[in-house]
């Protein structure tokens, strides 16, 4: 980490750089419910933030969807969040306003140990010593909730009803310097989606924040309001967080020109193996909310099947050869939008790096409907299932830490009781407009 000293000259340049039409900084992070939080400082005051951090409760650990919190929380106690100033970005649809994610140290200077964005980062620095390069990507999906994007399935009514909303998108997306690779209409009623270019594992959870705050900002300007809930209305399809990634070394994609089955090395199989191996616990990750398994549900393309298979959009993972070996990739299409991307990527990285180093093989290909294969595993249909295995999950404890992992089940456990009993429909109400 750069010296005070250093970070504060370095702010002092972000801040020329942005220019006179900037007043206020957004520092954000997310906490272990997947909820976006925010501080903010004046642009003069950006300086003295980068310095010394601005203050953050720790109880923010504990914080649930509802922001209630968990057993756990205490008021005491003072962390610090430190700009990341090379993901410092002007918002277009927000002028005067710049955002940056933060990292969260103790007021010695420490890391925190429960800091997700940190946890990403340690997985990154993991994959360098292992000389390899991740490359990453997460779908944002949303629905409008105000019944605008009436129109069928990807359909072009809707994009016409919508085309200056998405057209501004569009613009304000491309005037913060990120790639879009796709945007369209999704399956639901006023759902869309876009998909940006892919980043190494940090940058890739730092781009789906901005996206999504992007998408807000811009549909507020629209009088819209978009939820990025995992589930929207009773029976509906919800918002997926898919992950993509590649894993590359020496400038090769190991999922693509090896021996194994589609072009898989081995290195790249063992990654994806570990992935596959790990899947129920990692759902305490990936999918956070006892909203998430009202999307989790078979026959509705959600991955909620234990299982690979080359472009089975039902199960689980979903191997994309590409027509290029560089566009070879796979997806976890069990996640979704209530993730907190840091977790959600860094778990992921820590059981693909398990798979390598315990040499694990993907099990048979599920070709068509995993619920018509009769071997393909179910995976957990609740918030509770998926976090007992991850209560259980020695390999995602020793990743995380113990403070980290402690704080997240916790987290798990408390938002289990406060929804025990209630009704999809209260669920949704509750959480619809969290994320």
């Amino acid at each position: 980490m750069l010296s005070r000293t250093e970070r504060a000259a370095r702010a002092r340049a972000a801040a020329d750089r942005l220019g006179p039409g900037v007043d206020g900084v957004i520092l954000g992070w997310v906490d272990n419910a997947g909820v976006h939080r925010v501080k903010a400082v004046p642009v003069e005051q950006l300086a003295h933030a980068a310095e010394w951090g601005v203050g953050a409760a720790p109880c923010f650990d504990a914080f649930l969807v509802d922001d209630s919190m968990a057993p756990t929380a205490s008021p005491v106690g003072d962390l610090r969040l430190v700009p990341d100033l090379s993901v410092l970005t002007g918002l277009a649809a927000q002028p005067g306003w710049a955002w940056a994610p933060a990292d969260r140290y103790g007021q010695d200077g420490e890391p925190h140990p429960g800091c997700q964005r940190l946890f990403a980062g340690r997985m990154a620095a993991e994959a360098a010593r292992r000389g390899l390069e991740v490359r990453a990507g997460i779908e944002v999906e949303w629905v409008l909730v105000d019944g605008a994007g009436a129109g069928p399935a990807y359909g072009m009514r809707r994009l016409i009803g919508l085309s200056d909303y998405l057209r501004d998108l569009l613009r304000a997306l491309r005037e913060q310097g990120l790639t879009v690779l796709q945007i369209h209409p999704e399956y639901a009623v006023g759902q869309f989606e876009v998909s940006l270019a892919p980043a190494g594992p940090v940058a890739a959870a730092d781009t789906a924040l901005l996206v999504r705050h992007t998408v807000q900002a811009v549909s507020v300007r629209h009088g819209l309001d978009a939820s990025f809930a995992p589930a929207v209305t009773v029976g509906g399809v919800g918002n997926g967080g898919h992950l993509h990634l590649s894993l590359w070394r020496g400038g090769r994609n190991l999922g693509a020109g090896g021996p194994g089955r589609y072009g898989l090395t081995a290195e790249g199989e063992a990654f994806l193996a570990g992935v596959l191996a790990e899947l129920p616990a990692l759902l305490a990750l990936g999918a956070p909310s006892v909203a998430s398994y009202l999307r989790l549900v078979p026959g509705r393309w959600s991955g909620p099947y234990r299982c690979w298979g080359r472009e089975n959009r039902e199960a689980a993972l979903r191997l994309i050869p590409g027509s290029t070996p560089e566009q070879a990739n796979a997806e976890v299409k069990c996640f979704d939008a209530a993730a907190n991307p840091y977790l959600m990527i860094g778990g992921v990285l820590a059981a693909g790096f398990a798979g390598i180093d315990r040499g694990l093989r993907l099990p048979p290909e599920v070709c068509g409907d995993p619920a018509d294969s009769g071997y393909a595993e179910r995976l957990p249909a609740e918030l509770a299932a998926a976090a007992a295995a991850f209560k259980a999950s020695d390999l995602l404890r020793e990743a995380l830490g113990e403070q980290l992992h402690s704080a997240v089940l916790a987290v798990r456990e408390a938002e289990v009781g406060r929804f025990a009993g209630r009704e999809p429909e209260e669920v949704i109400a509750a959480t619809r407009l969290r994320w």
